[in-house]
């Protein structure tokens, strides 16, 4: 796990500067604390920077930039391939290979680059952010693995591209400029962080999942989505659920003992819920020695989110876990706040970046440098209470996909009032227009309350924009490709094209990073999320439980106490909090926010901060404290 960054000069005549690169490197020193490396070309034009956090093949032969045997590829690479071993066994086996290290995944990539070309790529199996240089075809190539587990964000200006595992490296360059894009904005009123490829810096772009980026000698790009779950699927509808069970047990087993493939200790981020329960029990087996597990709590009672230690110290027992445990509080949480937004770059406005950075803090300060983390599995299975209303609302209104069933919603909407009132207006909108009533599992702001949000100026520049111009390709998709046009498919595969990518990996990657950690997602091995996605929805939602195929399958490897009990989810009780001493820093900020900018409209927010939405608030927050940072 490492930070890359890179410049390429294709229409300048300006040389790359060295100390430029450095410089740039180094703003991630988080990410890689074990060394920095450089590698610029003769003339000067292409230059990799590399940051290492050392975790497979720890000598010094691995370091990157790294070249192949005649210099004539060049790679810097952040992640880590799990079936490195194989691979490198049968380009070892081919015979058309020399090799400098005893066992890096990073050389693997360069040979099996000069072996299949870009084609590689479907032969990995891992999480990655890949930059190539092509010496013979003067081409360089960047490359995101396909859930989008790292990130990669890049630039062109002036006759030059420069790239960076984060978009404070980019920052760094001389005449950048730092300005809002303000679709973005609008964008992230709704999911809580923007739609790849933009971000919120006008400008600056991320690379979508599952996608290469080809920049040519000329500047010329071509890109290309390389996979897509719908071309991997089965469909399983006459399968058994023993049959379903069984196999998707093997799988998680081998996707979890894949992840366990290090030179540097590894420990199991542990909630107490199904997921991070089953990696503990999955990564337990076969081990030696007690695995290490992480587990964050409050001090005190909330009504909004309850501790689940309890659950988290049953599973470590089981397994004789070394248990470690850490409680938090407002303080914490309000110190943290500028390093948040710094590791950030760009807002992800769930506030359970708080306990994640608290857990890796938890996990590097015991001697730990790879975590296993449970994300992935609520997005396949049908994990979150929301999804369940949110399929009785289809059910009650009709087929989401075409505008049928609104005579029910506008009766049932005329009942509600104030945010139930958006919400159900909402749903009118999009039905009527033949769109899916469902946007996405984390929406803050629906369009109506977005058009009340936004300033006076903001509204006639954005006039007739919604937010279904980030999924309508996701959307068209879908559409296209899916086996099974449920309902329950189209949440999970959107989830899987945007929730997961840009929110919920993102703060993992950001917020572990910045504690020298690597965390690893066994739901996210991309041949579990085939197999899941191959799953019927009646097999899924049987009897209306959540969950309920995956539950079958982990029945026997964790305690029933922990399958049968209601989930909660990895939370912050931002509400009560809302109202001690963070609740007046929101106002302060906030307000000094919408009197520095014309984004928001001030009466607005005062009235999201009058009627106590402690949560709404926050999505509001982040977004000021960024500008407070990034731009202001």
């Amino acid at each position: 796990m490492c930070g890359i960054v890179g410049l390429f000069h294709y229409g300048t005549d300006q040389p790359i500067d060295p100390n430029l690169l450095v410089k740039m490197r180094d703003t991630m020193q988080h990410r890689g604390p074990d060394g920095g490396g450089l590698w610029c070309s003769a003339d000067c034009y292409v230059g990799l920077g590399h940051r290492r956090l050392s975790i497979i093949d720890l000598s010094d032969t691995a370091n990157q930039p790294m070249s192949n045997e005649d210099d004539t590829l060049w790679i810097v690479f952040n992640g880590e391939i799990y079936n490195h071993a194989a691979i490198r066994a049968e380009l070892e086996a081919a015979g058309r290979h020399q090799w400098k290290t005893d066992h890096s995944d990073t050389e693997m990539i360069l040979h099996a680059f000069e072996e299949w070309g870009i084609e590689c790529i479907h032969r990995f199996r891992g999480m990655f952010a890949i930059a190539l240089w092509d010496v013979r075809q003067q081409q360089l190539w960047l490359i995101r693995d396909r859930i989008g587990v790292k990130p990669l964000y890049y630039t062109f200006s002036d006759g030059r591209l420069a790239f960076a595992s984060e978009i404070k490296a980019l920052l760094q360059l001389p005449g950048i400029k730092r300005a809002v894009h303000e679709e973005a904005l609008y964008h992230y009123l709704s999911f809580l962080t923007t739609p790849a490829p933009q971000t919120l810096f006008e400008g600056i772009y991320k690379l979508p999942p599952a996608t290469w980026l080809r920049v040519n000698a000329d500047g010329t790009t071509h890109q290309e989505r390389y996979w897509d779950v719908w071309d991997h699927t089965l469909d399983l509808s006459k399968a058994s659920e023993a049959e379903i069970t069984e196999r998707l047990l093997a799988e998680l087993r081998t996707a979890v003992q894949l992840r366990k493939i290090s030179d540097v200790p590894v420990g199991v981020f542990l909630s107490g819920g199904i997921d991070s329960s089953t990696n503990t029990a999955l990564f337990s087996e076969g081990e030696g020695h007690p695995v290490k597990t992480f587990s964050i709590g409050y001090e005190g009672e909330y009504q909004s989110y309850q501790n689940e230690l309890h659950f988290a110290r049953l599973m470590a027992d089981k397994v004789g876990a070394n248990y470690h445990e850490r409680l938090l509080n407002l303080d914490d949480l309000i110190n943290f706040l500028p390093l948040m937004v710094h590791l950030q770059d760009e807002p992800i406005a769930d506030p359970v970046c708080v306990p994640v950075y608290y857990v890796s803090k938890l996990a590097r300060d015991n001697g730990v440098t790879v975590s296993q983390v449970g994300e992935g599995a609520d997005e396949l299975f049908w994990g979150y209470e929301s999804w369940a209303t949110m399929l009785r609302r289809q059910s009650q209104f009709g087929n989401p996909f075409i505008p049928n069933g609104m005579r029910h919603l506008a009766m049932w909407g005329a009942r509600q009032t104030g945010r139930d009132f958006s919400y159900t207006y909402e749903l009118v909108r999009r039905t009527s227009v033949g769109q899916p009533i469902f946007w996405g599992g984390a929406e803050a702001f629906f369009e109506t309350q977005k058009q009340h949000l936004l300033s006076p100026r903001m509204r006639q520049q954005l006039g007739g924009l919604t937010s279904w111009e980030a999924l309508r390709r996701i959307h068209e998709r879908f559409m296209d490709k899916a086996w099974e046009k449920s309902p329950l498919q189209w949440m999970s595969y959107l989830d899987l094209n945007y929730r997961l990518p840009e929110l919920l990996l993102m703060r993992v990657d950001k917020m572990s990073m910045g504690v020298s950690l690597e965390c690893r997602v066994p739901f996210l091995d991309h041949q579990f999320v085939e197999l899941a996605m191959s799953i019927p929805q009646a097999t899924k939602t049987t009897d209306h439980v959540s969950k309920y195929v995956l539950k079958k399958a982990v029945r026997g490897l964790i305690p029933d106490q922990l399958i049968d009990r209601r989930k909660q989810g990895f939370g912050v009780p931002v509400h009560e909090w809302f109202f001690d001493r963070l609740g007046d820093q929101m106002r302060r900020d906030l307000n000094d926010f919408c009197d520095q900018t014309d984004y928001l409209d001030k009466a607005a927010v005062n009235q999201v901060l009058d009627q106590g939405q402690g949560v709404l608030t926050w999505y509001l927050f982040n977004l000021a404290l960024w500008w407070k940072t990034y731009i202001q």
